[in-house]
């Protein structure tokens, strides 16, 4: 069968593709222009850390107040903090870092539900589209923290892991914070995915649980002042980050 007869639809006229070319168009100069406009603002934010986590964290949670405290003493050490400008891990990641030293930095998004910012953000940064905002929490960040979530945050986590893995960004710390929440999940990729020989052995490597917030800055700061130049906090050439 020729791709014709498997097409489902006849191809385009000429007019329907020109009328395609033109929203599409349109579309990729909306995504571009978020790039160049979030480049711009983030560009003298450094060091950062990049936090995700739930944005349905009741404020009364542990795991709020974790995230808070971890980006009030990563703030405090010279760190800015970047989250999603949502409620929830969000709001405490911002919260924590806006009352110290260094910014705090949302990277909102337009959803039809769950996303409101947050009032804690010394800068906010709007997205339309979800492709730009995650090239920037990986890009302007030297090391990831996943508190426990959901999808966005499982998509954002493996992201990171999966950038490391195939070496578009040098290896930076990914922190999993809550051995309880995360305990299953290696267990799964350690049981299974590495039984089968969909990893390697080392790829568990890229990623530690820890419970304390004292070693997570500790571990981050070690990192930062272990870089052997400004590659693994400004990467010399944008191309290779491969994002």
């Amino acid at each position: 069968m020729s791709l014709n007869q498997k097409l489902p639809n006849l191809p385009l006229s000429e007019n329907e593709k020109l009328a395609l070319h033109a929203k599409e168009s349109h579309r990729i100069l909306g995504i571009v222009s978020e790039f160049l406009q979030a480049g711009e603002q983030l560009r003298a934010i450094q060091p950062a850390v990049s936090i995700y986590g739930s944005a349905r964290t009741p404020t009364d949670h542990p795991d709020y107040q974790f995230a808070q405290s971890l980006s009030r003493k990563l703030s405090d050490a010279g760190f800015a903090v970047i989250s999603g400008g949502g409620p929830g891990i969000m709001e405490a990641a911002n919260k924590g870092a806006f009352a110290g030293k260094s910014p705090a930095v949302g990277l909102n998004i337009v959803l039809p539900h769950e996303q409101k910012p947050n009032p804690y953000q010394d800068l906010s940064v709007l997205f339309q589209h979800f492709f730009p905002r995650k090239v920037m929490f990986v890009k302007h960040a030297i090391a990831y923290v996943a508190m426990p979530g959901g999808f966005g945050t499982l998509d954002e986590l493996f992201e990171n892991l999966t950038l490391v893995q195939t070496h578009k960004v040098p290896q930076r710390p990914i922190i999993l914070v809550g051995s309880a929440f995360w305990g299953g999940l290696l267990d799964w990729l350690r049981d299974t995915m590495l039984a089968r020989k969909f990893i390697n052995p080392n790829d568990l490597d890229l990623i530690q649980i820890i419970d304390d917030e004292d070693e997570i800055v500790q571990r981050i700061f070690h990192y930062y002042e272990n870089c052997n130049d400004d590659y693994c906090v400004f990467p010399h050439d944008n191309d290779f980050l491969g994002l």
